[in-house]
């Protein structure tokens, strides 16, 4: 028999890739390159089904002899191993981001007197609409706290935005943009004690109770379906701690980052400048276990935030830490730093990674935000948590627009400021059908 080679995502089956697996079928026997979630990473949204069920579905369609994993979008060392009397494919890529790996599997087929047979793109039918239209309908807490770990396996970065309610919820779901036919967006939200405090006009202090989190949470999950870290700050005594961990995975929150101090709260970029007392590395370790001994599940995450160098403890004290912490069970590490210069950054990434190369690291450049993510990742960063741009952005914006009426005695002014109406609504959908 012929060996004919189709690469699908198979996350959601249409006529269309029926089409190309009967046509496919009759020319020999089928090996399904079945995109890995790293692979799809690199230039889109993660599938809705995780690699292994998708394998289920595309070994089930008739006339599949395997499926195989396709690692990259180039087809080149699967086709190379297999070597396969034909590639079967829509004609969809005969312009646009895949044509260059059209043209590679030109090249490689022509080594070996292989065929590259093209179908006629169905019209009508999209996997990507399709996904999109399955996320408006919602998710499930199950599959919102999955993602995170799958994102962080996928991707070389996450990138996370803060938002402090649906409306910034909303924007931080749906904003994104193209470029050479990559999509590039948002990875996830952060629930930020520092943005939730303010936008309720409270300060950062621990003012606004878990309950009034919780609520905030509860709004920003109506809307979104992308996974949410939460900024718990110090987590409360160890006893407390437990139960927000319990209230947060059972809400379907990915993680929760936890701050090794004690006290009155007091906003880690004032460093030293106000009194912040750091806990000893056992009693936090301690926070640590129990947080992770009371999960229910193996998804959630719990992720230390090391104040040392805020508190100029030194570069010694925030890697004996982070040693300490993972051995309590820790799923993350976040580093933190007041600085603008990255060198106090990457020599912690740099030495922590050599003892622990799999644990992820977490990163916020607020004053360090003149390194790109693809710097921190070249560090070592697995996360970059954007914590406060949302609410930051739109205070000027407000006052502005408050302070152009007020001068203007009315509104025509202010609109530069303003988003549209029709804008508004159409974010905002009427109903959920």
């Amino acid at each position: 028999m012929k060996q004919v080679y189709v690469a699908l995502v198979a996350d959601f089956i249409h006529p269309g890739h029926l089409n190309i697996i009967e046509k496919a079928r009759e020319l020999g026997e089928i090996t399904i390159g079945l995109y890995t979630d790293e692979a799809i990473a690199t230039f889109s949204r993660l599938p809705v089904l995780e690699y292994e069920h998708r394998r289920i579905i595309a070994e089930n369609l008739k006339g599949v002899v395997s499926v195989v994993p396709q690692k990259a979008m180039s087809y080149r060392q699967n086709l190379d191993t297999l070597k396969p009397d034909y590639v079967v494919h829509g004609d969809d890529w005969l312009i646009g981001a895949e044509s260059c790996f059209r043209e590679e599997v030109l090249d490689l087929l022509s080594t070996w007197g292989g065929k590259l047979v093209e179908l006629p793109y169905s019209q009508g039918f999209s996997s990507t609409l399709m996904a999109s239209d399955a996320r408006k309908q919602g998710t499930t807490p199950e599959i919102r706290m999955k993602s995170l770990r799958r994102l962080i396996k996928a991707r070389p970065v996450v990138r996370i935005m803060e938002a402090h309610n649906g409306l910034s919820g909303l924007i931080v779901e749906e904003t994104f943009v193209e470029e050479n036919g990559i999509r590039r967006e948002f990875d996830g939200i952060w629930e930020s004690s520092l943005t939730d405090s303010a936008s309720k006009g409270k300060p950062d202090t621990s003012t606004v109770d878990i309950s009034s989190r919780v609520s905030t949470i509860d709004q920003i999950m109506e809307v979104t379906t992308k996974p949410m870290i939460v900024d718990a700050d110090n987590g409360g005594l160890t006893e407390h701690f437990v139960y927000t961990v319990r209230t947060l995975e059972r809400l379907g929150v990915s993680a929760v980052i936890i701050e090794d101090k004690i006290g009155p709260k007091r906003n880690s970029l004032f460093g030293t400048e106000v009194t912040q007392t750091q806990d000893t590395k056992e009693e936090f370790a301690d926070k640590i276990s129990q947080g992770k001994r009371v999960q229910v599940t193996k998804d959630f995450l719990i992720i230390a935030r090391i104040e040392s160098l805020i508190l100029e403890t030194g570069m010694k004290d925030a890697l004996e830490r982070g040693k300490a912490y993972v051995e309590a069970g820790v799923d993350g590490i976040m580093i933190h730093s007041r600085r603008k210069e990255p060198d106090e950054i990457l020599e912690f990434c740099q030495t922590f990674r050599k003892d622990f190369p799999a644990i992820p690291l977490v990163v916020v450049p607020s004053s360090l935000n003149s390194m790109t993510e693809d710097e921190l990742a070249d560090a070592g960063v697995n996360i970059v948590i954007y914590a406060n741009q949302m609410l930051r952005s739109a205070f000027p914006a407000m006052k502005k627009t408050a302070e152009s009426i007020l001068t203007h005695h009315r509104a025509k002014e202010a609109g530069e400021y303003c988003l549209s109406i029709k804008e508004v609504i159409s974010l905002i959908p009427e109903s959920m059908s």
